[in-house]
């Protein structure tokens, strides 16, 4: 009765929110609307990649969670690339990079310690994990640095961003193959206690894969619907367009891995709960804001990958955090209470801005 309680939740959200938007009931109202359905669609979503890890394990979940949710941002981006609203673009990466890092990976680590006095996940992944977190931050810190030199034109701004965005793709899949493939056996999921298994997931593979790609679907839709209420939220309540784009857009943006990771901490999945959270700031850094370097200049106007000083900070200050807490394999709920702080300091840093 309950699950069934859920779903008929999860459908009547969603049509309203479809509803409100396309009869332009009022962006207040659909902003409201629509995030009640997030929350449903993200819980959705998230039940879809717990049945999809049982199936391909821990790991393969969460890079599938982590590819899926990144799919919903990247459309959205697209579409603010195409508009040339390219701080708002950077804006939200860097909110992407640092709510997964911070506030999904926190959360996880807090709500699961809370349940579990320690949990812990392959230490390898994690020191890859670890390494991975600081080539992004090299890779978005060295155009940072060179695009201030003197006499450095707008002509070779264009070309390091084109070509620092090349070697972080290449970077990325070089991952996917080294985990993936030749390094899989070595990055296997630990296995659980007996204690912590549960019974078999009420949905066969390919049922479990199909509501994974609808849940997917569904939250584009809706992300698509919450970010066009977001300009009229903003000025209602005087937000930045920096505070905007890395937090409110970020966390809407990211609601499904907040969703999905929590619930596989609570299950003792912590393996698939980093998978997702950092997987996903991963992907975000080496893969989606590359990508979106070259889709700028098919567009005819290369967005380059410079981020701003505040961004910086926020995107290293999370990596440094996250990596430090993470490298040795093993979380309790004090170190997601770290996580979240640190969270809120850069948030409301953001906010005064």
């Amino acid at each position: 009765m309950k699950k069934n309680g859920f779903y008929i939740a999860l459908a009547v959200s969603f049509l309203l929110a479809g509803i409100a938007h396309y009869t332009h009931f009022g962006d207040i109202a659909e902003f409201a609307i629509s995030c009640v359905a997030i929350l449903f669609v993200a819980g959705f979503l998230g039940r879809a990649t717990e049945s999809v890890a049982h199936y391909a394990g821990q790991r393969m979940g969460g890079f599938l969670n982590a590819t899926f949710g990144n799919a919903a941002e990247l459309i959205i981006a697209i579409f603010l690339v195409k508009e040339g609203l390219y701080d708002m673009v950077k804006a939200s990466l860097t909110g992407a990079i640092i709510g997964n890092l911070l506030l999904v990976l926190g959360l996880s680590i807090l709500l699961g310690g809370l349940k579990f006095k320690e949990q812990r996940y392959n230490i390898q992944v994690a020191g890859h994990n670890a390494t991975l977190m600081l080539m992004a931050v090299i890779g978005l810190f060295v155009p940072a640095v060179f695009v201030g030199v003197e006499n450095f034109s707008v002509e070779k701004d264009t070309l390091l961003s084109l070509t620092v965005a090349g070697i972080l793709i290449l970077a990325y899949i070089l991952w996917l193959v080294f985990s993936m493939v030749t390094h899989k056996d070595v990055l296997a999921d630990q296995e659980l206690p007996p204690a912590v298994h549960e019974e078999e997931p009420v949905w066969s593979k390919r049922t479990s894969i199909i509501f994974l790609v609808l849940a997917t679907v569904m939250v584009a839709l809706v992300s698509e619907w919450l970010v066009g209420t977001l300009e009229t939220f903003s000025h209602q309540f005087g937000l930045s367009e920096l505070f905007l784009g890395a937090f409110v857009i970020a966390i809407v943006g990211n609601a499904a891995e907040h969703s999905a990771a929590v619930i596989m901490a609570m299950k003792n999945k912590m393996g698939a709960a980093v998978e997702i959270a950092i997987g996903s700031s991963l992907q975000i850094a080496l893969f989606v804001a590359p990508v979106l370097i070259f889709i700028s200049a098919l567009f005819g106007r290369t967005m380059d990958i410079v981020f701003t000083p505040i961004e910086l900070t926020a995107i290293g200050v999370s990596v440094f955090i996250a990596k430090s807490i993470s490298r040795d394999g093993s979380t309790n709920w004090y170190e997601g209470a770290l996580l979240l702080m640190v969270y809120v300091i850069l948030g409301f840093a953001f906010y005064l801005v």
